[in-house]
């Protein structure tokens, strides 16, 4: 599938989250959302990437949105990477790469599972992408612009 861009309607998933509860991003009806999908738990650029989330989580929920990480590690590892570094937010387990393949997150590299944030309007159209494998920094600056931009309806590229 081609990655998905701004302007197309993010299609729904199911997924287990760390707690072993199954989410659909139905769940998250006219609520804006960041959904980034990342390589692995644990890993320094993974782990940088999850931690600045973090300390910038409560920008996304004083504008109303609520950030979702989603990658190939199981449930448990989600709990215990969340445990380890205080994350306030749900990680969904991908095992079988069924969700990266409905939102068109491809393997990076040949063989490194996608790194891509999507950031998506209360009714879940897609208002702005990123791509960077390598600077997981710019994921979060990229999400915050465009959740500003929300503000004013313009859609950002």
């Amino acid at each position: 599938m081609t990655k998905l861009k701004v302007d197309d309607q993010a299609p729904d998933f199911s997924g287990i989250d760390q707690n072993g509860k199954n989410i659909s991003l139905s769940q998250f009806n006219g609520k804006p959302l960041v959904l980034f999908f990342y390589p692995k738990d644990d890993s320094k650029t993974c782990t940088n990437e999850a931690c600045e989330f973090r300390d910038k989580y409560s920008s996304f929920v004083n504008a109303g949105a609520d950030v979702i990480g989603i990658s190939n590690d199981d449930p448990e590892s989600h709990a215990n990477f969340i445990s380890k570094n205080s994350l306030p937010y749900t990680l969904i387990s991908d095992k079988d790469g069924e969700i990266a393949k409905k939102y068109g997150v491809h393997k990076e590299l040949l063989f490194f599972p996608g790194r891509t944030t999507f950031i998506l309007n209360k009714d879940h159209k897609i208002i702005g992408t990123h791509s960077s494998l390598i600077n997981a920094s710019s994921h979060i600056q990229e999400s915050l612009k465009a959740i500003d931009h929300l503000k004013g309806g313009t859609p950002v590229h």
